[in-house]
């Protein structure tokens, strides 16, 4: 457990530029989760049930992270942050992993079986993204900020947007999109081209209006009746 501990505490030095000193470091709220997570499932492999429940729910009343005691997660895991993070009961986690804030490794059925995501090894998971069902999420896969995942996504893969588009794959873009190196923060695509499509909609209602002004002042000069100008007439 030791052995863990120290390992756990090199992994947030390793990945959190702001990680200072060794003592400031174990004031990391993602730190305590998972070191008590870890006690939290050995209890529950031994069917002390309710007390792995108990040492869960009060690190989840210090921390605002909620691990299952039954998820089952790999070596070198770390969440930056932590605040909202959930992870589910049959949750399965490869190592070297990171998560952001309100992240959610949730579940979409009542059925008591395998009921929440695989995570890969290596994989980032962006700030607010959902991970919704028994779905694999491969090897080194990074999800972008808000994605909402439903389905499996191969290794090497970035996915951002809702419901989850691969946008990358083997560093290559599958989309006509900007170089998406921070997903943390990424924009969707289609969000992007919305907005855009908003903007210039926006642009050619102030340009009809102009023209209908235009249109009554010469009608007012000309002494001619006032007809009503529409786009597209």
């Amino acid at each position: 457990m030791f052995s863990r501990l120290r390992e756990d505490i090199k992994t947030v030095m390793d990945k959190d530029p702001a990680a200072g000193s060794l003592l400031e470091v174990l004031t990391y709220p993602g730190l305590h989760a998972i070191t008590a997570h870890r006690i939290a499932h050995w209890l529950w492999l031994k069917h002390f049930r309710l007390a792995a429940r108990v040492v869960s729910q009060v690190v989840r009343f210090f921390t605002h992270i909620e691990i299952h005691p039954g998820a089952v997660i790999g070596r070198r895991f770390f969440i930056d942050h932590g605040d909202g993070v959930v992870i589910g009961e049959t949750a399965e986690i490869g190592d070297d992993v990171l998560l952001y804030h309100q992240v959610t490794l949730g579940g979409t059925t009542l059925v008591k079986a395998k009921r929440h995501p695989t995570i890969g090894n290596g994989v980032m998971i962006g700030m607010g993204a959902a991970i919704l069902g028994p779905i694999t999420i491969g090897d080194h896969c990074r999800i972008g900020a808000n994605a909402v995942v439903n389905k499996d996504i191969p290794a090497d893969c970035t996915v951002v947007g809702i419901p989850g588009r691969i946008v990358r794959r083997n560093g290559a873009p599958i989309v006509d999109s900007a170089v998406m190196d921070n997903v943390t923060n990424v924009v969707d695509p289609q969000d992007a081209t919305i907005r855009k499509l908003r903007q210039r909609l926006e642009l050619l209602e102030q340009h009809s209006e102009k023209l209908e002004e235009l249109i009554r002042r010469i009608e007012a000069h000309e002494g001619r009746p006032h007809f009503h100008y529409a786009p597209g007439d």
